[in-house]
């Protein structure tokens, strides 16, 4: 889904919704932003970035030639073993989870200065890293020591995650345009165009990418050729990714609805589940069960086989607004909230288990692997908690900010920031 720096650097109209965004929650409040202590100096060069055909301007970011730092021997780095990350939730149903649990005591193995601001979840697959940044260059560097694979410039801004399926790489961007390039070359092989702005990362389907556009559609192209081969339409915009189970994807609208779409013929599935409000967040699905939190501070579960809710769950305490997804695992999920909240909730009951309170709100998604939950937080840190009780077990912090939650892959977490750092932590060599 789109990160809330995206959506305040690039806050264009689309055909769809002339300019509809978000309500007041979105926009930030004082001291939810990094201060200017957060933005390097050293050699640093400022610039002013403009995005043409959005004729927005954008913040200032540090401007740094690409440079990969190792900090351990490339061979330690690659003997661990080999996974992949291919979805930026880790999979096709966006759980956001994996049963691998990461080392003790995590070290930076490498750092890779990208451009501009890394404000997307990366994907992993060969030993490859690839992401994009608020500019439009798309990077792919090698898992083992952050050396530069290739790189491809576009006139753009990527504000969402790119999907990798076997040798095929998918990414949207702020106008509209998606690509696909060979993940080892980095060459396009072909492109095509929405009328909206793309904030969710691609799904894959038999042959088929799926694409979301803020123009209210879902879009089916051919893996192939780039082809149009169906397309869904809703009623508003819709900014989260197509989560997949079988021949079903979900989407989670800014119509207040939940949608089920047949990916055999491209029409609704059943009636659409009301949830009160928009959401940006993506569906995860959990066997028979959908779990989806909204803007308007509920959390819903759905039976999607039996079109019925399952519970909903709503802080009693105080209006939360969710505008990432849950991270779903075992008994609980987990979501975090823009009130700064992190919270376990029971699958079963829809009630709460544990909170865990930052001193920042995470505008990423949480991630669970393995017995813990880790959370990537504006105010610069990254922090481990445990699944079981939310205890805070490890943080490192960064001047800056983390806006997209981390990918896991071959036993290291790797992660950007706000300042075009590339990192990854893995076991100490």
């Amino acid at each position: 889904m789109l990160t809330q720096r995206g959506r305040e650097m690039f806050p264009f109209r689309d055909s769809k919704t002339n300019g509809d965004l978000p309500t007041n929650g979105d926009l930030p409040t004082n001291g939810d932003l990094p201060t200017n202590g957060d933005l390097p100096t050293n050699g640093g060069k400022l610039r002013l970035g403009v995005v043409r055909s959005l004729r927005s301007l954008v913040p200032l970011f540090l401007f740094v030639s690409p440079l990969a730092i190792p900090l351990t021997p490339p061979s330690l780095c690659s003997a661990l073993g080999s996974d992949q990350w291919s979805m930026p939730r880790g999979d096709a149903q966006f759980t956001g989870a994996t049963t691998t649990t990461l080392t003790e005591s995590p070290q930076v193995l490498w750092e890779f200065r990208a451009d501009e601001a890394v404000d997307t979840t990366p994907v992993v697959g060969d030993g490859i890293v690839f992401f994009g940044d608020v500019m439009g260059k798309l990077y792919a560097i090698r898992l083992a020591d952050g050396d530069s694979v290739w790189q491809r410039d576009y006139d753009t801004g990527f504000l969402a995650s790119p999907a990798l399926h076997e040798s095929l790489l998918v990414i949207g961007d702020v106008e509209g345009n998606v690509y696909a390039l060979d993940a080892k070359s980095g060459q396009e092989r072909w492109r095509q165009s929405t009328e909206g702005e793309i904030d969710g990362s691609p799904g894959f389907h038999q042959g088929h990418v799926l694409v979301t556009s803020r123009d209210g559609r879902l879009y089916c192209f051919d893996q192939t050729d780039g082809s149009v081969v169906w397309t869904y339409q809703t009623d508003d915009q819709i900014r989260c990714s197509p989560s997949i189970a079988g021949d079903r994807t979900f989407l989670g609208g800014c119509d207040g609805a939940l949608h089920i779409v047949d990916l055999n013929t491209g029409q609704a599935v059943g009636e659409q589940f009301p949830i009160g409000g928009p959401t940006g967040s993506t569906p995860s699905i959990v066997g028979d069960r959908a779990y989806l939190p909204t803007m308007d501070g509920v959390v819903f579960a759905f039976d999607w086989r039996t079109g019925k809710g399952v519970w909903e769950h709503e802080d009693e305490e105080r209006q939360q607004e969710y505008q990432s997804d849950a991270a779903v695992a075992g008994d609980r999920m987990i979501v975090s909230s823009r009130g700064k909240q992190v919270d376990a909730i029971s699958l079963e009951t829809g009630k709460r288990i544990w909170r865990h309170t930052l001193r920042r709100r995470a505008d990423a998604s949480p991630l669970i692997a393995g017995k813990n939950v880790w959370v990537a937080a504006t105010d610069g840190r990254l922090i481990r908690l445990s699944l079981e009780t939310g205890e805070e077990q490890w943080q490192y912090e960064i001047r800056g900010s983390f806006l997209a939650a981390p990918a896991i892959a071959e036993q290291r977490l790797i992660l950007g920031d706000s300042n075009g750092v590339v990192r990854c932590f893995g076991p100490q060599p």
